[in-house]
């Protein structure tokens, strides 16, 4: 049974796991061609805040592994999505390209990653967040996987708090939803309810991302147990 949701007075949407695995295995065949250069500038930009921190990385939501070419070198890199047949197209790109620095790809879900605490120095999730049943939790989960000193890097969708925008996103949610994604529930003031919560993690970057500034790169870091406390 699809889990139900109701934030910020919309009405409640169905947007389980099984709906968004469902709806990105019908994008893998075409997924490339449709968003990879709508997307290309947002990648580019985390790929290189991710190449400077370094160290071992996480991609949630790796998709097809369009990203994995990007990273330097001397980055490693575990990929994991929620869909088999993104990684499909994932472990035939690694294996053709060659690409030495990743360590794995795996079907896992954001919300329940299976790594232990502190273990990777970038969490990079592209685009997930929107995409996801339960997006707190899923903050949650990269957070805790998170080393102290790391960052969280993603791309997002952040939407409209008030105004005609925000009509024009909810007015819209009921058909993108069906694609896997959702346009209305994002405003960056759920972001920084998440923050307020989450006493280990603080802001480092907020950048609009082209086309239009609908995309944010958002940077989190992972605090230090003694400044945290």
């Amino acid at each position: 049974m699809a889990e139900t949701m109701k934030l910020d007075g919309a009405r409640e949407l169905d947007f389980d796991r099984q709906s968004v695995e469902q709806a990105y295995d019908r994008w893998a065949p075409i997924y490339d061609l449709v968003f990879g250069g709508v997307f290309e500038k947002g990648r580019q930009a985390a790929i290189s805040a991710t190449n400077k921190m370094g160290g071992r990385v996480l991609e949630v939501g790796v998709g097809t592994g369009i990203s994995l070419p990007l990273y330097a070198p001397n980055v490693r890199v575990f990929g994991t999505d929620i869909s088999e047949a993104m990684l499909a197209k994932a472990k035939r790109r690694v294996a053709e390209q060659r690409l030495k620095n990743i360590e794995g790809l795996a079907v896992m879900d954001a919300e329940k990653l299976e790594f232990a605490d502190n273990s990777f120095d970038v969490v990079m999730a592209q685009y997930v967040v929107t995409a996801v049943p339960n997006p707190e939790a899923a903050l949650d989960e990269f957070a805790r996987v998170l080393r102290p000193g790391g960052e969280l890097v993603i791309l997002t969708r952040v939407s409209a708090d008030e105004g005609l925008r925000r009509v024009i996103e909810q007015a819209l949610q009921p058909v993108v939803r069906r694609l896997g994604f959702r346009t209305a529930e994002f405003a960056w003031s759920r972001y920084m309810k998440w923050l307020a919560g989450a006493r280990n993690m603080e802001l480092a970057e907020r950048r609009l991302i082209p086309p239009l500034g609908h995309f944010s790169l958002v940077r989190f870091r992972k605090i230090g147990l003694a400044a945290a406390a």
